[in-house]
């Protein structure tokens, strides 16, 4: 009788739990990647919305974002109030200005929403909540677009339809965080969390192309097909995601429950004084680590309850504050992303300024700076799982990010090979840190040993950090805004002073971690402060 064909083999030969986890793991991945891809069109229309026009008729008295010509045709052609310089209102001397407002009014919101997302998150069912957010993100992505359409020319309405996607967007990031740090355990976090935020990368190259496919002739669609993608991924969400292990009765190699965020902590309390002394097995070795690294004994290990800790209280705003490296984490992300969501409004429009290209061509080739992101942060993920330090790689890329964007500023006006080259790398250095802290950091935190296994607390830490550094995301795009009338080199000098101040609120946590050998330096760092 023949055997199994290979194909088969290689299939069974992972277990029930492990294919719920991969599950889990791409579902997550392709439903934040959605939300990137919503956020990206605006940055690449930027283009389309003020062109480079002739400096005479930009000149003239009388001129103004009113056009008299009569809308004809297909899409492409002049419409009501859009002119040679671009679409009204953003075809004026202040188009930066404008424009930088756009980023402002979406970053703002989504940062003041963050703090709010997680506690809400926490207290309701993940897979509802998170289907309510992707759906109405898909609706007031769409809207923007739909200004294209029905001829809208009101900066207010371009703004409103800014502030309420930031807002209902604040629902994704605790909410998938939350639910993969429910399936997978700090074994190698870094590493697992490293690839799987290349979804951020994923859904800007994606948003990018799809974007830049319809800019030049029918910007509209570049906001109406990403926000239907959006949407119809918020569908899928509520018919596949599930949140907790527990709720599929999953298979577990440990002794009860399911290896989780919260249930790796159920162990046996009572231990018998005649076993105390003698030595574990390495299994039970390896589940005795609290945070994966620093070993404890059997009789410290607190007893939780076997409902993922649905018995505990959630956990409060400040008391989530207290866990230790949650401020300076949050502070670290706050200039990193404004360094990171500064490239990702601007960096089109900067190459099309540079090296003169059109909006779709200055898109695609933006993707570059995402397509080292995604290096980036597995590399970070891989790094920090083999030093177990956490703080200390991230300032490693952030020290070498700086003088990385200095470089890019200086080559890109070089040609496109320079462009090309300084993209790809100063896309791993920018992005590393930020999706280090943002994943693994934020899940180690949400986690540690301090919240004795609440697992209420993951949801309120991840809104925290990330909150946070979306206050640095709205500080960006909006500085770079206002900063570069007077030119593009004194952006990158913001970005680079951005990226200085990131490693500085780290410094405290890496001197400790270099301090204190072995791979735990860093838990042990923090819990000597607190």
């Amino acid at each position: 009788m023949a055997g199994l064909p290979a194909g088969i083999r290689f299939l069974i030969s992972f277990s029930r739990d492990q294919w719920y986890r991969a599950f889990i793991f791409t579902l997550t991945f392709l439903l934040y990647a959605s939300f990137h891809l919503s956020r990206k069109p605006i940055s690449i229309v930027k283009g389309e919305l003020h062109k480079q026009c002739a400096s005479e008729a930009e000149a003239e008295p009388g001129f103004s974002g009113q056009s008299h010509r009569e809308a004809l045709g297909p899409p492409g052609r002049l419409l009501d109030n859009e002119t040679d310089c671009g679409w009204a209102p953003f075809d004026k001397h202040n188009y930066q200005q404008l424009l930088g407002a756009l980023d402002y009014a979406f970053l703002c919101a989504y940062a003041i929403g963050m703090y709010l997302s997680g506690i809400i998150g926490e207290r309701l069912p993940i897979r509802y909540y998170l289907t309510f957010g992707m759906l109405a993100s898909g609706a007031c992505t769409a809207l923007f677009g739909l200004g294209y359409f029905y001829d809208i020319h009101s900066l207010a309405f371009y703004v409103v339809a800014q502030v309420i996607n930031g807002l209902v967007q604040t629902t994704g990031w605790p909410s998938v965080v939350a639910c993969l740090g429910n399936w997978f355990g700090k074994g190698r976090r870094g590493l697992i969390m490293g690839a799987w935020n290349s979804h951020t990368s994923v859904g800007n190259i994606l948003g990018s192309l799809i974007a830049g496919h319809w800019v030049s002739t029918c910007w509209g669609l570049s906001f109406v097909v990403p926000g239907a993608i959006v949407a119809a991924m918020g569908i899928v969400c509520f018919l596949f995601l599930i949140e907790h292990p527990k709720d599929i009765r999953c298979s577990s190699t440990l002794p009860s429950g399911c290896e989780n965020g919260t249930n790796r902590f159920r162990l046996q309390k009572q231990i018998l004084h005649s076993e105390k002394n003698r030595p574990l097995d390495p299994e039970m070795q390896r589940l005795l680590l609290s945070d994966g690294k620093i070993p404890l004994h059997p009789s410290h290990v607190v007893v939780l309850p076997g409902d993922s800790g649905s018995g505990m209280a959630a956990i409060s705003f400040t008391g989530a504050l207290r866990i230790p490296g949650v401020i300076e984490f949050s502070l670290c992300l706050l200039f990193a992303k404004l360094v990171s969501y500064t490239f990702l409004f601007w960096l089109p429009l900067y190459i099309t300024s540079v090296d003169h290209l059109d909006a779709k061509k200055a898109g695609e080739l933006s993707t570059l700076f995402d397509v080292g992101g995604i290096f980036g942060g597995i590399l970070a993920g891989v790094i920090s799982d083999r030093l177990g330090k956490r703080a200390s790689t991230c300032g490693l890329m952030l020290l070498l990010a700086a003088p990385s964007l200095y470089v890019f500023s200086s080559v890109s006006k070089m040609g496109l090979e320079a462009t090309i080259a300084m993209l790809v790398l100063s896309g791993a250095l920018v992005s590393g840190p930020y999706a280090l802290i943002t994943t693994a950091v934020s899940a180690d935190l949400g986690t540690h040993k301090s919240l004795k296994g609440n697992a209420h607390a993951l949801s309120t830490v991840t809104a925290i950090i990330d909150g946070t550094g979306s206050v640095g995301a709205a500080l960006g795009p909006l500085l770079a805004g206002l900063i570069s009338p007077s030119g593009w080199s004194n952006v990158f000098y913001m970005l680079m002073f951005a990226d200085a101040c990131a490693l500085l609120f780290l410094l405290r946590l890496i001197h400790k971690e270099l301090s204190c050998p072995g791979p735990a330096a860093g838990d042990q760092a923090m819990l000597k402060e607190h």
